[in-house]
C-alpha cells in the first residue's frame, strides 16, 4: 500500500512498485480522476482514507486484508504542507501538519502490524524529507513532522526487526511535485524561478524528480535487504547529508 498515491511522489512510488510485480492499493483522500489514474497505470486498487483520521485508516487496511490479503509493504507517504513565519502559523492548520504527517504514520503502522506479525514479517518505508534533517525557515511544523518521522523510523527499525519487520526511511530534498507550488506561493515566485533558487544550492544543478524516490523506495521494499534497518537514505542532489 502506497499512501498519498494519487500525484507526485506517491503516484511514482506506486508506479515503481508495480512494474517491480507488486499489486498496489493506491491510499489517496477521495477518489477522483487522479487516482482513477493511478489505479489503471498499476492495474492496482483504490484505497480511500484520510491518514490523520485514525478510524478510517483502521478500517481501510481491514478492507484491504479481508479482500487483497495482507499488507506485505507499506509505504507512508501521505503529507501536507503549508508554509508561515513560526509566529504567524495558524494553530489550527499547524496542527493539521503533524496530525497527517506524523501521527497518520503512526496510525497507518499500528494497522498493519498485526498481520505483518501473523504472516511472519513485512517492509514499511517511511518518506521523511530533507526538511526533517536541516529545517527550513517558516516549515516549521512540516520541519517538524518530518524530523519526528526519522526519529520514528530508528525507533521503529530497532523494535521491530526482531519481528522481521523492516522499518526504513528516504528523505527527499527538493522534488520536482506540485507541492513546490506551496514554496513558490510563500517566496513570491513562480514554479520556475523556485527551480532556479533551489538549484542553485544543489551539487548535481537541478531538483530531484520523484521517480529518483520512488528507485530508492523500491530498494527498501525489498525483502532480500534486512540487514537495512531503522536508515534513512537522503535523495537530494547533495545538498545535505545525515551525521546521525
Amino acid at each position: 500500500m502506497v499512501t498519498g498515491a494519487t500525484q507526485g511522489i506517491g503516484a511514482a512510488i506506486a508506479r515503481r512498485l508495480a512494474d517491480d510485480g507488486a499489486n498496489v492499493a493506491v491510499n489517496g483522500f477521495t477518489h477522483g480522476e487522479q487516482m482513477t489514474s493511478v489505479v489503471a497505470d498499476t492495474a492496482g486498487f483504490p484505497a480511500v482514507a484520510d491518514v490523520s483520521d485514525p478510524d478510517q485508516v483502521a478500517q481501510m487496511v481491514s478492507d484491504i486484508e479481508a479482500t487483497h490479503g495482507p499488507i506485505d509493504v507499506l509505504v507512508c507517504n501521505a503529507a501536507y504542507m503549508t508554509m508561515a513565519p513560526f509566529v504567524d502559523h495558524d494553530e489550527e492548520d499547524w496542527w493539521k501538519i503533524i496530525d497527517t504527517n506524523l501521527s497518520g504514520t503512526v496510525f497507518l503502522v499500528q494497522s498493519v502490524l498485526a498481520e505483518m506479525r501473523r504472516t511472519g514479517g513485512g517492509n514499511i518505508v517511511i518518506i521523511a524529507s530533507e526538511w526533517g534533517v536541516t529545517g527550513w525557515p517558516e516549515a516549521s511544523a512540516y520541519s517538524a513532522s518530518k524530523a519526528g518521522l526519522i526519529a520514528l523510523t530508528k525507533t521503529l527499525g530497532r523494535e521491530l526487526a526482531p519481528e522481521n519487520i523492516i522499518v526504513n526511511a528516504v528523505a527527499p530534498g527538493v522534488i520536482d511535485t506540485p507541492q513546490l507550488q506551496v514554496d513558490a506561493d510563500n517566496a513570491k515566485v513562480s514554479v520556475h524561478e523556485m527551480h532556479e533558487q533551489y538549484s542553485r544550492d544543489i551539487p548535481t544543478g537541478r531538483i530531484g524528480r520523484a521517480d529518483e524516490i520512488a528507485a530508492a523506495v523500491a530498494l527498501l521494499a525489498r525483502d532480500d535487504l534486512n540487514a537495512f534497518v531503522g536508515q534513512t537514505i537522503q535523495v537530494n542532489g547533495g545538498e545535505a547529508r545525515c551525521r546521525a
